[in-house]
């Protein structure tokens, strides 16, 4: 099977995934573990490891019996699995093999609503209500408390537009009937949480934190505004996605969840969130009021699996790993949308957290082709959100490797004459490099740098060629003479 063959999602919830991690021999089980430390201890163990394997957590210490957490999702062969792939492709193939399968012709299928599922063997309602039982960890040593809350994504609905969202969230818990839910300004979640509070109405919501990880990668990236995810996700199955209705707001929930918590968002309610270890590899967005969740229901398999997906910063942890496959690919499809000719590659680099530092290939055909294509590249809907550095080269530059990218810039560029500005582009609040004052103010913008690593375009043909092998002869020496290295940790 290639990149371009029709991939097959073989799971349909989380414990078939489990299932087929499992047939990989990727999951390893950790017992009587302590959600206060040890869960942050393994994480720090292992979350930048590419082929890290999935830990799964049974027997949390004060926890109920039979109540699990799931580690490391996005590593090792699972992750071509998780997007139905073989695992011999590498990442840039899966990237674009993704984008081939799924985004050049996007379908979408409507989810159907049936009337029972899994996620109702348990319905936990009124006095009975109890986050706190799951084992929702400190994922870092100076967070400011536990999070139920990584590998989740909220399900809201448009108050005027009737439209549904899927977003991914972060969720504190404050007590047993309360958890926070931290929308940036201008995503969905928080677009629709606007318009209920300025109707003097809370907006009821429904938070998934323990489901099928194909809903929370969508809920993490930028989908169309007005699309819901599980309809994207029921094009990329070819069936509807099916869902049940909440009993308390009436919102379309995953059937086969594995727990869910319902409830509403009250305009005149904030509880102070944070600090939380970001995706930046800092504490920038500090400890600041944030919109709670009043919870009115529980719902959960037996036995349930809460998802954990925390960031780590500083490096390719799993967030960035997923990131930067997705997000790569949705912004060569937003660059073949805006009509920018022959891209090449896109690679979001894992140590901006697939977000701040991005690579473009193209094949150049016209004067300031490289600029129109970092022009769109650092503001399209894929990229737009915290984007930093965008670097545009030559199709000879393999853009996913961090090092040639860097090569092409030392030697393709000068930096007075290479180097464009974008000023007042949108920020996240995550970034530890935001002014205080700005921050105050709620200022969240930043300058964007697109930098021309391509041959210059009026004298392209006369740049001295490179000694880089071209990727049929590297290919070849690695297949013939490969075995050297064999045992030398290369």
């Amino acid at each position: 099977m290639s990149a371009n063959s029709k991939p097959v999602i073989a799971y349909n919830d989380l414990r078939e995934w489990l299932a087929e991690a499992e047939r990989l021999g990727e999951v390893r089980t950790v017992r009587d573990a302590s959600w206060e430390e040890d869960v942050g201890l393994v994480a720090e163990a292992i979350l930048r490891a590419e082929n890290g394997p999935c830990v799964l957590f049974e027997d949390v210490k004060d926890c109920p019996k039979g109540f699990r957490l799931l580690l490391n999702m996005f590593a090792g062969r699972r992750r071509n699995m998780t997007l139905g792939f073989p695992a011999e492709l590498n990442k840039w193939e899966l990237s674009d093999g993704y984008r081939d399968a799924f985004l050049t012709n996007q379908k979408s299928i409507p989810h159907e609503i049936v009337e029972t599922g899994p996620i109702f063997e348990n319905i936990i309602m009124g006095d009975d209500v109890d986050v706190t039982k799951f084992p929702s960890p400190i994922w870092h040593e100076k967070d400011g408390g536990r999070y139920i809350g990584t590998g989740t994504y909220s399900i809201t609905r448009d108050p005027d537009e009737n439209w549904l969202n899927a977003g991914a969230y972060r969720g504190q818990v404050f007590d047993a009937k309360t958890v926070g839910i931290l929308m940036a300004a201008g995503h969905h979640g928080a677009i629709h949480c606007d318009k209920y509070f300025k109707k003097g109405e809370p907006m009821p919501v429904a938070m998934v934190v323990g489901g099928d990880p194909l809903a929370f990668l969508l809920g993490g990236l930028e989908a169309p505004y007005g699309t819901f995810e599980f309809d994207m996700i029921g094009g990329m199955r070819g069936r509807a996605e099916k869902m049940v209705r909440g009993k308390i707001t009436g919102l379309p929930i995953p059937a086969n969840a594995e727990i869910v918590i319902e409830g509403f968002v009250h305009p005149d309610r904030k509880i102070v969130e944070g600090p939380f270890g970001e995706w930046t590899g800092h504490y920038a967005g500090g400890a600041k009021p944030c919109p709670v969740i009043d919870v009115k229901a529980i719902y959960h398999r037996n036995d349930p699996i809460l998802l954990g997906v925390p960031p780590m910063g500083a490096g390719p942890d799993e967030m960035a790993r997923y990131r930067a496959v997705m997000r790569s690919a949705t912004i060569k499809q937003n660059m073949a949308n805006a009509g920018v000719p022959d891209v090449q590659q896109v690679w979001c680099h894992e140590v901006g957290g697939a977000r701040m530092f991005h690579g473009v290939s193209i094949k150049q055909r016209y004067p300031g082709h490289a600029l129109q294509a970092g022009t769109i590249a650092a503001q399209c809907g894929g990229s737009a959100y915290a984007s930093k550095y965008i670097v545009v080269t030559d199709e000879d530059v393999d853009v996913t490797n961090l090092e040639a990218l860097i090569w092409a810039m030392l030697t393709r560029t000068d930096p007075i004459e290479s180097i464009q500005i974008l000023d007042g582009a949108w920020d996240s609040p995550a970034d530890p490099r935001i002014p205080p004052e700005k921050r105050k103010a709620g200022d969240m913008t930043h300058s964007v740098a697109i930098i021309n690593a391509c041959r210059p375009y009026h004298w392209r043909h006369e740049f001295p060629i490179s000694n880089t092998p071209s990727p049929e002869l590297a290919r070849k020496a690695r297949e013939k003479f490969g075995y050297l290295l064999d045992g030398l940790g290369a």
